[in-house]
């Protein structure tokens, strides 16, 4: 791309949401995405334990991962996993509270493939869906 003075405009991603190219309010690095969904599935199967010890989770892991993303991004936009890694959820055009778009975004999540499907600003498929963007928070 090619500015109108000449010289050549890096494009990166969260560029065409008028996103900076890094630092707070960029957008999140699929590492830093997927390294906080590890950490949620983690705590999850924690948690899980907790709730079915002796005996193994099972699915109830899924159930607390479910309501715990719902929950935390739809009132707070942030899980505890993105907490750690210093991003959170927030829709796209204004605001601050994710809402109701929390749950379609978790059922997408859930099913692994959204995610993966990113477009050149970084967001997944859920993320487009939803009318989301993933940013940093530090």
């Amino acid at each position: 791309m090619v500015s109108t003075d000449g010289t050549a405009e890096q494009y990166y991603p969260g560029r065409g949401l008028g996103l900076p190219a890094s630092g707070v309010g960029a957008a999140a690095s699929f590492g830093r995405r997927l390294t906080a969904f590890a950490i949620d599935i983690v705590l999850s199967a924690l948690v899980a334990w907790l709730i079915t010890a002796p005996e193994p989770p099972q699915n109830m892991s899924l159930l607390v991962w479910a309501l715990m993303t719902v929950v935390t991004v739809g009132l707070f936009g942030i899980t505890p996993g993105q907490a750690v890694l210093g991003i959170r959820v927030v829709p796209i055009g204004g605001g601050s509270l994710v809402g109701a778009w929390a749950i379609p975004r978790t059922v997408l999540v859930f099913l692994l493939i959204p995610p993966l499907l990113v477009n050149v600003d970084g967001r997944g498929l859920h993320d487009r869906l939803c009318r989301t963007v993933v940013l940093r928070t530090r």
